[in-house]
């Protein structure tokens, strides 16, 4: 997978993808996008849809995550909603 392309991990429930300029991977789990989406059980296709539209704020909610903690560059992390919701 690219930088940037998202896919779903159905053995997690989370919407995963590689920042940019990072070697790690990124989760949103499904739950973050109830609040995102505004429903109770949002389909992988949604959340997927959802990414692609807003791929900029996830990026730069992944890079603020991995420049404020430190990460090393094959790091794994998680975004929540609020991660992605302060920059939409």
């Amino acid at each position: 997978m690219t930088a940037g392309c998202f896919s779903w991990r159905a053995d997690i429930d989370a919407l995963v993808f590689r920042p940019q300029e990072h070697d790690g991977w990124c989760a949103v789990h499904r739950l973050a996008f109830r609040a995102l989406l505004g429903r109770r059980e949002p389909a992988p296709e949604d959340c997927l849809a959802y990414a692609a539209t807003h791929a900029a704020a996830f990026e730069a909610a992944a890079a603020g995550k991995i420049a404020r903690r430190g990460y090393d560059a094959v790091a794994s992390l998680h975004l929540t909603s609020r991660d992605v919701a302060r920059l939409l």
